[in-house]
C-alpha cells in the first residue's frame, strides 16, 4: 500500500499529519503537485513534481495508483477515478469516500457547477477547523490500522 497526496491544495497541517503517520508506520507517501513542495528527509516520503497544466497532477495520481492505495484529495472527480481503480480516497476533512458516497458527491458537485454557471454565488468551502483536522487524523488512523501491513 502507498499513500498518494493531491498536494497542490492540501493544507499544510494535513500534510504534517500524513508525514507523521507515514514515518510511524513506514508507509510510502508521495506528494504529487505541479510546483516544488517541501517534504521532510525520509526513506518513505517523497515529492513528485509534474508539469503545470489542468489535471496533470490528478492524471499522474490515477496513473500511479494501485488497488488498495490511499489517495488524499478534496477533488471529487479524482476520488471517483481512484475508487474505480480499486483504491481508497480520503478528503482532508476526514471523509473516506466509498462507491456510494462518491456518486452522491459527484451529483452534488455537478449541481453546484450548474448553479455557479447560472450566476448563483455559492461560496467556497469553509476553513479547515480543528475538528476537521482531528476527524482526518482519526479516519487516517482507522484506515491504516485496517489496511496497512506493518
Amino acid at each position: 500500500m502507498q499513500i498518494w497526496v493531491d498536494a497542490d491544495a492540501c493544507p499544510k497541517v494535513i500534510k504534517e499529519i500524513l508525514f507523521r503517520a507515514a514515518e510511524r508506520r513506514q508507509i510510502p507517501l508521495t506528494l504529487v503537485a505541479n510546483k516544488l513542495l517541501y517534504c521532510p528527509l525520509s526513506m518513505v516520503i517523497r515529492a513528485l513534481q509534474v508539469p503545470a497544466g489542468f489535471d496533470v497532477a490528478d492524471n499522474k495520481i490515477v496513473e500511479l495508483t494501485e488497488p488498495g492505495d490511499l489517495v488524499v484529495t478534496a477533488d471529487i472527480p479524482l476520488a471517483a477515478e481512484v475508487i474505480a481503480k480499486g483504491g481508497h480516497a480520503l478528503n482532508p476533512r476526514g471523509e473516506l469516500y466509498t462507491v456510494d458516497t462518491i456518486r452522491e458527491r459527484l451529483a452534488m458537485r455537478d449541481f453546484m457547477d450548474v448553479l455557479r454557471s447560472s450566476g448563483v454565488e455559492t461560496g467556497g468551502p469553509a476553513m479547515l477547523s480543528p475538528g476537521d483536522r482531528q476527524a482526518f487524523a482519526n479516519q487516517l488512523d482507522r484506515f491504516l490500522a485496517k489496511h496497512a501491513k506493518t
